[in-house]
């Protein structure tokens, strides 16, 4: 894609041009004559769509990497036309009329395979959006959809902004005792690229994460703290008046279709089946994570007093636990980074991933990149056919937003030629950026993080569904996250991280005796870990599914009584959180942040066929490939789990990995993960 020619000023009148080509594609196909097919029906509509994607896409992803106003402007200005385009697709009564019509041809009773499962899914997905509302209802639910997109960009944007607000300058070289060196180098640069003297700390993760783990100040930590916790909460980037009209607009478009609430409406055809399911997932494990939790607390605030932090306050737990492991295991982030240059992390992971799946990935110097550190690769199997290329986009930037993510530009795979059209994605990472004379280091978390994002550009890259709209990710999103998730196991292999984790000055690979202490550190505080991403969960359910405006009042106030029963203090939740829970309330994760722990249960137990029959086991590697991540959403993602594990999940294993053999077994986990392996593929209609 030309990224490096796109401009602010090509946006609206390139967007505005697709649209109106969809426009006119879509009047033909409700104008079609004669007998509705496969092809001039159902195929047509999936191309419209995706050709007017590959235009929109670029653009939309532009604003997420290269957020400059002008850009911003200029997306911002079509963003409702776009949007709109796409909540009217399904209330058009021509197009739905034209789907009907097809589902109940003899050719459509006939399909099979995956054209059989889309066809049931668009159906259901246009019944979920209004299809069959008045037309009164159907104008409603356009608005809805067109404001929400305006509301989760808006969103998105003051998140950045807010994060940008920031800086902590500081020229007194005391400042600094307890950093790590090369904190206070990326901190130096920055000073340096800002003009300025002295060492400068911004709320980016690779600034701030370091700086709250180990700067003694603690007067200076809080400062770091509460500038984090309370973006976008006040100003001209303030995303609180966006919460609760945000959650109202859910709650009615869920009711305009006959849903109880949000949660049931997103959640009923993903593989938990329904809110109250997943809300049930997160209790129980909850209940089963509680002990080893509340273990970990008392623990964490008793070597907090040793350090004279006594009462523990929130700027002091990632401080206090850094130096507990070092105590308890003898290491920490920064004795590890050294290990895990990125390129060599990069080379081995393409090695790994070669060995198991029988891919080959090359890097391949283009011109058509946003930034000049973006690089670009290509992809191919054993064979030598080109499956896709990516693009990979590492170190943050102001206007760039935070985080990790994975995107697809293009679905290609199977074509009906026999050919076979190569997938283009892309993954992007804010890691901790080369400085001075050293290469860019990566703390292990980082490492797991990019083995992550590349789980999810694999499922993009190695699909081979001949439909794009049920192809690569395009899964439901509590199965989304197995084939990424499940690629940070090798991370703590040392068969493999030996191909791949070396010194960057010596060459040496991590010593035995420092990787027997990583390992062991592995479950350090690995229940407050897992409390974390359930108050995540329970957070983001809750909110969609039982918040109500006029009996629980002011929502923040609501976040953070929920926020307090998974902290080591309700005080800990005083915060504004959730004006940056950008999972959530830019749109992607709503009512489905559960989804993380799912898939979890899913990704331990996995792993331990790779663990049984070798972690490079070419014919596992093969078996999972054809079972999962060429299949996309194929067919029934419990299907997909039993055609390559030959029988049901055991959710024992997630807990057996995270807090141990003393992990308490239970009825709960298993209840939830059964009601999702029976659920019918035909239950209420969705996406």
């Amino acid at each position: 894609m030309p990224f490096d020619r796109i401009r602010a000023e090509h946006v609206v009148p390139g967007i505005r041009q697709a649209l109106r080509n969809a426009e006119h594609e879509l009047e033909a196909l409700v104008a079609a004559e004669g007998e509705r097919t496969y092809a001039n029906t159902i195929q047509r509509l999936d191309d419209m769509e995706e050709r007017l994607g590959r235009v929109i896409e670029p653009a939309s992803h532009l604003v997420s990497v290269v957020n400059a106003p002008d850009l911003r402007e200029a997306y911002n200005t079509v963003l409702p036309e776009f949007s709109a385009f796409y909540a009217k697709l399904p209330l058009n009564e021509g197009l739905w009329r034209a789907v009907k019509a097809y589902a109940e041809t003899r050719e459509a009773k006939a399909l099979t395979g995956v054209r059989r499962r889309h066809l049931e899914k668009l159906v259901r997905d246009f019944i979920r959006a209004g299809a069959d509302l008045s037309p009164e209802k159907k104008a409603r639910m356009e608005a809805i959809h067109v404001e929400l997109s305006r509301l989760h960009t808006q969103f998105a944007d003051n998140t950045l902004d807010a994060t940008n607000a920031f800086e902590l300058v500081l020229t007194d070289a005391a400042d600094l005792a307890g950093l790590p060196d090369t904190a206070i180098a990326r901190a130096r640069v920055s000073a340096r690229a800002k003009g300025v003297e002295g060492w400068r700390f911004t709320l980016q993760i690779p600034s701030y994460q370091p700086f709250m783990q180990y700067a003694r100040d603690r007067e200076l930590r809080e400062r770091m703290y509460t500038a984090q916790v309370n973006r976008a909460a006040d100003g001209e980037f303030d995303n609180r008046p966006l919460v609760p009209r945000i959650l109202e607009l859910r709650r009615e478009l869920a009711a305009l279709v006959g849903y109880r609430d949000y949660a049931e409406y997103r959640l009923a055809e993903n593989m938990v089946g329904s809110g109250e399911r997943a809300l049930t997932f997160e209790r129980d494990l909850m209940e089963r994570t509680r002990p080893f939790w509340e273990g970990e607390i008392e623990e964490l605030i008793s070597y907090a007093a040793s350090l004279g932090l006594d009462p523990i306050e929130p700027w002091d737990v990632a401080f206090v636990a850094e130096r507990l492991r070092k105590q308890r295991f003898e290491i920490d982030d920064e004795a590890l980074r050294p290990y895990f240059p990125l390129d060599r992390v990069l080379t081995g992971m393409f090695e790994i991933t070669g060995r198991l799946f029988g891919i080959r990935v090359t890097e391949r110097e283009i011109r058509e990149v946003w930034h000049p550190e973006v690089r670009f690769y290509d992809i191919h199997d054993e064979s030598g056919t080109h499956l896709g290329s990516f693009y990979a986009d590492w170190f943050p930037r102001e206007s760039k937003r935070g985080g990790a993510w994975m995107n697809s530009f293009i679905t290609g795979g199977p074509r009906e030629d026999g050919g076979f059209e190569p997938h283009l994605g892309l993954m992007v990472g804010n890691f901790s950026p080369p400085a001075d004379e050293q290469p860019a280091l990566l703390t292990h978390r980082e490492v797991e993080t990019t083995f992550h994002e590349f789980g999810h550009l694999l499922h993009h890259c190695l699909s081979r569904v001949e439909v794009p709209a049920r192809a690569g990710t395009n899964v439901p999103r509590d199965w989304v996250e197995l084939p990424s998730q499940i690629m940070e196991n090798w991370t703590w292999e040392k068969e493999a991280l030996d191909l791949f984790a070396s010194h960057h000055v010596t060459g040496e690979p991590i010593p035995d005796e420092l990787y027997q202490k990583m390992l062991n550190a592995r479950t350090f505080l690995a229940a407050s870990h897992q409390i974390r991403q359930l108050s995540l969960g329970t957070v983001d359910l809750e909110l969609h599914m039982q918040y109500d405006p006029e009996r629980d009042g002011d929502v923040i106030a609501r976040a953070r009584e929920i926020m307090s029963r998974f902290a080591i203090r309700p005080d800990f939740a005083r915060n504004h959180f959730i004006t940056t829970f950008t999972h959530v309330f830019t749109g992607g994760y709503a009512a489905g942040y559960y989804s993380y722990l799912w898939s979890e249960v899913l990704d331990a137990d996995a792993f331990t066929r790779f663990r049984r029959e070798g972690i490079f086991n070419r014919e596992t590697g093969r078996a999972y490939v054809d079972a999962i991540l060429s299949r996309g959403d194929s067919a029934d993602p419990a299907d997909l789990y039993r055609e390559f594990m030959g029988r049901e999940p055991d959710p024992e294993a997630l807990l057996r990995r995270n807090l141990g053999e003393g992990a308490p077994a239970g009825a709960g986990l298993p209840a939830g993960l059964a009601a999702a392996e029976v659920r019918p593929d035909t239950i209420a209609p969705g996406s």
